[in-house]
């Protein structure tokens, strides 16, 4: 896997009113049943599920939504611009879910009214055809596809843009499909990408029989969620302004680039030659979407509770209901029809340093002392999310619900249990360096955290550090802290997207996400086995079982919360809902009210 710096991905909860972020992207499912995964839909319980849809699942147009109509101008407030618009050097959630509206991949998630979504084929004609057990994967174009100026959408763009993602200039983007082709982290160093005319010759077209087929290194059983990735979206061949093409990339969805004031505004408007008969995923209802950035959190919450002129028609884009509104809107009948909420992808947890915490009895006394009921307060209490007891989220194929350290019972920290680890293992008045990003919720939170560490035998030091280098310094091998706030989010619904870069030894390097520098035999060849295994269902469980065995026999981590987010729209929006792929509004089923 490439090393992935997704340090500003997914913005926090209500909690945290947007101060720090998860690292990496986002999916949706969870817990196994005869072969699908509950995850969640965004409503207040998980209802979500994810399975492998059907060509006829693949088969446009998208379903109609009931009430909807063409027409009008959508509104989004936003706090910031989308820092990247090429699909090679999109890694953000943020900047992929307005990639859903511009760029198309061979495959993507079809997401139901409840949340439940089904892997499709979105370029191709279904969600590919695995060989070899996982070391090929073949997909066939759909008819009709074709860009903004009208010139048709070739197998060759497909591989065009999955070739550029090895150019010098997109490493902001993911690395699985280039590791994977290649068979190796240093896949640059095996390729360069398309621009000297060579092409990899573990990607085979056939432009006749529009057939593009994957030739892998290693088994990836999984690699058809890995091309719904928005890096992996096609560039065409002739369209390709490298590095100045993230100005203004060339549509293969509904809508294209109008106009975009950097920091400021951005308008889209039809794609004129985007065919919905090609098209299972998406919607188009607005004549155009207008987006403002700027407005943080408050602003724009204060603005949709008064919904007044434009404002009627907006949403907000990224950025949650701030804990100073939250009970204002939920308490609100009026306010909260026009709310939609779901929990963030991926966990909250606080990363032990295993190198510098070398007892496993320390780091489970930790565990015990940690006051998840107290922290989850000072977020906003249960509407800002439910506690996390695993590594692996409920948006992961096999998510078990374990709780090892029974912190559902007693969430408020158990300091008895934890002085008796402590003296067991020899270590009462251990002391324990506490970094965290400095915010004015983490300075709260770090009042709590210190007293429980107290009453539990411990010796806290707290480590305030700069927000904008936080990341910088715990990302360090040889940094000095014991514990330290983190978050990650998987790239699509498995335990490989989380497992492999937060717990393989091979990933321990200066910036990389190893922030528990855990490097464990049994942990690492776990990892590479269940990656290939071909049953996503069997795979699922084992996840879960090295998940529960970790948490058992390691200890590497404190989870914290899986976070829910609260989003406002105005009175004449129509279609909201939470998107459980990237933790924002679904923007391709947004319409205006009649």
């Amino acid at each position: 896997m490439s090393l992935s710096r997704r340090n500003f991905v997914i913005a926090t909860s209500v909690a945290a009113g947007g101060s720090m972020v998860l690292s990496a992207c986002s999916s949706g499912s969870s817990n196994t049943d005869k072969g699908t995964s509950k995850g969640h839909g965004g409503a207040d319980k998980y209802t979500g599920s994810v399975v492998v849809g059907t060509k006829e699942d693949s088969t446009g147009p998208a379903p109609e939504i009931a009430g909807a109509k063409k027409g009008g101008t959508i509104r989004g407030i936003g706090p910031d611009d989308f820092s990247h618009l090429d699909p090679q050097r999109i890694y953000y959630s943020w900047n992929s879910e307005i990639g859903n509206l511009l760029i198309r991949c061979l495959t993507g998630y079809k997401i139901a009214t409840d949340g439940s979504m089904k892997l499709v084929g979105d370029l191709a004609t279904d969600a590919g055809t695995m060989g070899d057990e996982g070391k090929s994967w073949s997909f066939t174009l759909k008819d009709g596809l074709k860009w903004e100026d009208g010139k048709e959408l070739t197998v060759e763009d497909v591989r065009h843009g999955i070739e550029r993602g090895f150019a010098s200039f997109t490493t902001e983007g993911a690395g699985y499909a280039q590791q994977a082709l290649t068979g190796s982290t240093d896949f640059r160093g095996k390729y360069k990408g398309p621009y000297g005319g060579k092409h990899l010759e573990s990607i085979v077209t056939d432009a006749s029989a529009k057939t593009i087929t994957f030739k892998l290194a290693e088994a990836r059983p999984d690699f058809n969620f890995t091309l719904a990735m928005t890096s992996y979206g096609a560039v065409p061949v002739k369209g390709d302004s490298k590095e100045k093409y993230d100005k203004d990339p060339v549509s293969a969805g509904p809508y294209r680039i109008k106009a975009h004031s950097i920091d400021k505004s951005m308008t889209l408007v039809r794609n004129e030659h985007w065919d919905p008969n090609t098209d299972s995923i998406r919607n188009a209802y607005p004549d155009s979407f207008a987006f403002e950035f700027g407005p943080e959190s408050l602003q724009a919450a204060d603005r949709l509770i008064a919904d007044s002129g434009d404002d009627q028609y907006a949403f907000m884009a990224y950025s949650g209901v701030p804990a100073e509104r939250i009970q204002k809107v939920l308490t609100d009948p009026e306010l909260k029809k026009r709310t939609f909420n779901g929990l963030l992808t991926g966990v909250y947890y606080y990363a032990i340093n295993t190198k510098r915490i070398t007892d496993l009895k320390v780091r489970q006394a930790l565990i015990h002392a940690w006051p998840l009921e107290q922290i989850r307060k000072i977020y906003g209490g249960p509407s800002a999310g439910d506690y996390a007891t695993s590594i692996l989220s409920p948006d992961i194929m096999g998510y078990a619900k374990d709780d090892v350290y029974g912190k559902l019972k007693k969430p408020q920290g158990d300091p008895e249990k934890a002085k008796q680890l402590l003296k067991e293992a020899g270590k009462e008045g251990q002391k324990i360096v506490y970094a965290f990003p400095q915010s004015n919720i983490y300075d709260k939170t770090k009042v709590v955290i210190e007293n429980a560490l107290k009453a539990a035998g411990f010796n806290p030091v707290l480590k305030p550090l700069d927000s904008s280098s936080y990341y910088d310094q715990i990302q360090q091998i040889d940094n000095k802290f014991d514990v330290m706030w983190f978050g990650w989010a998987p790239d699509w619904p498995t335990g490989y997207t989380l497992m492999q870069p937060l717990f393989d030894g091979g990933t321990i390097a200066n910036g990389a996400n190893n922030i528990s520098q855990l490097n464990v035999d049994w942990v690492n060849e776990a990892i590479k086995k269940n990656v290939t295994i071909p049953d996503p269902v069997e795979a699922g469980k084992q996840w879960a079982a090295l998940d529960k065995r970790m948490m058992t026999e390691e200890a590497p981590i404190i989870p914290e919360t899986f976070q829910r987010r609260f989003y406002l729209y105005g009175s004449k929006v129509g279609g909201a809902m939470f998107d459980p792929q990237y933790s924002s509004a679904v923007i391709y089923k947004l319409f205006v009210k009649a």
